[in-house]
C-alpha cells in the first residue's frame, strides 16, 4: 500500500501511532514533496495518511497525532506542509487553502490546503513521492 511504498521508497519524514491498550488506533505520515519553482527546488512534506480506527473517531486522536507530528516536523527544521482533505478538519490546524492556491497540482482546489512555519515558497508545482503517482496510474 500507500505506507509500505513511502517508507521503503525512503519518502517518509514523520510517522507517528497511536496506541491504546497495546493496539494502534490511530497512524499518521508526512512524506517529502518538493515545491518546484523556476530554476528552484524547495523541501517541504505531504500529510498523507491519517487514519484513526472508527470506534477511536472524535476522540481527539487525529488531532493529538497532527500536532505532536507538527512539533517534530518545526523541530527537524521543515518548513511547509501541504494536506489534501476536508478544509473544515484541516483548517483547525492552520491549514488553509489561500496559502496552497498558487501551487500547481493536479490535485488544486479547495481540499488542496498548506501550512507554513517559515520561508517557504508561496508558488510553483507540487512533486509528490512516487508512491503517489503510482496510485494514480
Amino acid at each position: 500500500g500507500l505506507v509500505d511504498a513511502l517508507v521503503t521508497g525512503g519518502d517518509a519524514v514523520v510517522e507517528l501511532v497511536a496506541e491504546e491498550d497495546g493496539q494502534v488506533v490511530g497512524h499518521i505520515l508526512f512524506s517529502r514533496l518538493f515545491v518546484q519553482n523556476g530554476g528552484k527546488r524547495f523541501a517541504a512534506v505531504a500529510l498523507a495518511p491519517l487514519a484513526v480506527e472508527p470506534s477511536f473517531h472524535g476522540t481527539g486522536i487525529g488531532g493529538a497525532l497532527i500536532r505532536e507530528a507538527h512539533v517534530r516536523l518545526k523541530e527537524a527544521g521543515e518548513a511547509l506542509a501541504v494536506v489534501l482533505g476536508d478544509p473544515a478538519y484541516y483548517g483547525r490546524f492552520g491549514y488553509t487553502h489561500a496559502r496552497a492556491e498558487k501551487f500547481e497540482s493536479e490535485y488544486q482546489g479547495e481540499a488542496l490546503q498548506a501550512l507554513a512555519w517559515g520561508d517557504a515558497p508561496e508558488a510553483g508545482r507540487l512533486l509528490y513521492a512516487s508512491a503517489f503517482t503510482a496510485l494514480a496510474a
